[in-house]
């Protein structure tokens, strides 16, 4: 083989990696920075207004001139620092330690010019001094602490030299009350560090697990979408590959029911009847595969009004008493006279999916079905003795493809996606569907839905078995006639359709295109001998789609004929496109006695050939 599989390190390439202990330094660093300067305005406002604040106190004290030259000094450092540079959001981050270290040291200078005070302005006996120089020179600490304790080269850089200037200055005079100030100032500047350094601690410790739930947000974040354009990939793929099934089966139906009917009488006809039964099993595979399509697309849209149980069981009867009576099982259906809210097409569906789940997995005994009033609720409940469902396995056997006891996928016992609608149809329509099993003694699947009161219904209606998605019609066909024009780009079933429909007395034109549609229908015979249904595949070639093409022919050549679309797409947003349309819709394979139903209800009638 020339291709090679991709290394693993090029799979997570694709993914953002955890910042490095570097980079992770630097950007905590920088919140750091930020947050020193995010008050710079209002801290150089009140350092140096405090400081002429002593200044002019220790002159209105003092009158003396180098007390002047002091105020001068500092002021002018108060407005070199407002006008010096400072730190912003837009500097970068490799920037961000050079930005720190000169915080660091601007902060230093002042903390050593206002070191000055405690050494000029306190003096022997003087104790209305000492005590204002104390008071403001602490302040400025505790005023610090709140403000620089996220950059500690800048807390102790302020701190430092103030306050050692301070301990100093009162420890030089001698006497026991200015020691004790001493001592007091010295407990103060220990307590100050040490609380500003746990603050520190943990200002950093949330900075750096902030930054690291950020990394892992994002990477998750990446991972989840990674994980839906793969779902979506899968998902495209499973539309495109089902629809390039679908086609050639669509093909395969057509033919094998014209070859079918012509080997009736004959010695083959038998073969031709088994083929029919592949076929259709195979395209009750790809139906159910399409129910579930069109569930998760949201383009099944319940129709709630009162549904009658008894006709609902009857139908039910109808259709699995032949198969539990091959295997000889007993299906007891219960009448009630219950009638519920519900949709009566989705809830057969639902109800004939736990019947055939449960004949499936029984072998003796049976299957039975009851529907019991509880309150303003009814309960509908399919009980059967078969194999039971594990207490682990009970979650799981909602989930598409799973099968109890069917390691080996063994066709006879389906796809596994029956209990995955019957969930899926439970959140639509609202019915809580509750599962209790014991292995061995057998499954209760319980519905509940809320109770209705009876309405009058023609009795007719009462017996007649309900349509479902995906059920497929094998009745004789109706017999129609007119002239159809189909589109569709597979050579393969224009033939088929071709000859099926001759096979019916039916006047077919195929096209392989709009263009050739459009040609047809400009034809002075299109007037004479009027189309009674135009018949499209929704995939067409260069990716032109049959709603489209259809309704453009209409507009154009003003067509009364009604449009039917024929489709293998079970793409979700094609299918609500579909939906949104309104056009009637057929979804390949299509049984040939369920097409020619759809052609009679929509062009009924004899029409002119």
């Amino acid at each position: 083989m020339n291709a090679t599989a991709p290394k693993p390190s090029h799979e997570s390439a694709d993914f953002p990696r955890p910042p490095g202990p570097d980079e992770l330094g630097l950007r905590v660093l920088r919140e750091h920075v930020a947050s020193v300067y995010a008050a710079y305005n209002a801290s150089v406002f009140v350092h140096f207004g405090l400081g002429a604040a002593l200044g002019a106190a220790m002159y209105l004290h003092q009158p003396r001139a180098w007390v002047l030259v002091w105020m001068a000094v500092h002021l002018s450092l108060g407005v070199f620092l407002f006008l010096m540079p400072r730190w912003h959001p837009d500097v970068p981050l490799a920037d961000t330690r050079r930005w720190a270290r000169r915080h660091s040291r601007t902060v230093t200078v002042v903390g050593a010019a206002m070191a000055s005070a405690p050494l000029l302005f306190i003096s022997p006996g003087d104790l209305p001094v000492t005590s204002v120089i104390t008071v403001v020179i602490i302040g400025s600490c505790a005023r610090a602490m709140q403000l620089l304790w996220p950059l500690k080269p800048a807390l102790y850089g302020y701190t430092l030299p103030m306050m050692l200037s301070l301990i100093v200055a009162l420890a030089w005079q001698g006497d026991a009350m200015h020691f004790f100030l001493a001592l007091f100032s010295l407990g103060y500047l220990l307590f100050t560090l040490r609380v500003g350094g746990q603050q520190h601690k943990l200002l950093t410790d949330s900075l750096v697990l902030r930054f690291e739930n950020e990394a892992l947000a994002g990477q998750l974040g990446t991972q989840i979408a990674a994980a839906e354009r793969a779902s979506a990939e899968k998902t495209r793929f499973l539309a495109t590959a089902s629809h390039d099934l679908r086609q050639p089966l669509h093909a395969i139906a057509l033919f094998g029911a014209a070859l079918e009917n012509e080997l009736r009488e004959h010695h083959g006809g038998r073969n031709a009847q088994q083929l029919m039964r592949a076929v259709n099993a195979l395209g009750s595979s790809l139906d159910t595969m399409l129910d579930v399509s069109r569930l998760d697309a949201g383009v099944v849209t319940p129709a709630i009004a009162p549904v009658s149980l008894d006709a609902l069981f009857r139908s039910l009867n109808h259709m699995f008493a032949a198969r539990a009576e091959q295997r000889q099982l007993q299906l007891r259906v219960r009448a009630s006279g219950l009638w519920v809210h519900s949709d009566a097409q989705l809830l057969y569906r639902m109800l004939s999916n736990l019947v055939d789940n449960a004949l499936k997995y029984t072998t003796r005994g049976g299957v039975a079905v009851r529907a019991r009033a509880r309150g303003g609720v009814v309960w509908i409940e399919v009980f059967d003795t078969g194999i039971g469902i594990a207490p682990e396995q009970q979650e799981r056997v909602f989930e598409e493809y799973y099968q109890v006891h069917n390691p080996g996928r063994d066709r006879s016992q389906g796809l596994g996606i029956g209990l995955s609608i019957v969930q899926r149809l439970s959140r639509l329509l609202q019915h809580p569907v509750r599962l209790k099993s014991q292995t061995g003694r057998g499954s209760r699947f319980r519905l509940e839905l809320p109770a209705a009161e009876a309405v009058a219904m023609p009795d007719a209606g009462l017996a007649a078995p309900v349509r479902t998605m995906g059920v497929r019609g094998d009745h004789a066909a109706p017999a129609v006639h007119g002239r159809i024009l189909l589109i569709d780009d597979e050579a393969e079933i224009r033939e088929a359709m071709t000859g099926l429909f001759r096979a019916h007395g039916l006047a077919l034109d195929a096209v392989s295109s709009e263009a050739e549609a459009a040609e047809l229908l400009g034809r002075p015979d299109a007037h004479e001998r009027p189309f009674s249904l135009l018949m499209c595949d929704y995939r067409l070639c260069d990716g032109e789609n049959g709603l489209d093409a259809g309704m453009r022919l209409q507009r154009r050549f003003g067509l009364q004929a009604p449009l039917l679309l024929v489709t293998g797409e079970t793409s979700p947003d094609r299918l609500q496109r579909v939906r949104a349309s309104g056009i009637p819709v057929l979804f390949k394979p299509v049984n040939p006695a369920m097409l020619l139903r759809a052609l009679a209800e929509l062009a009924p009638g004899p029409l002119a050939h």
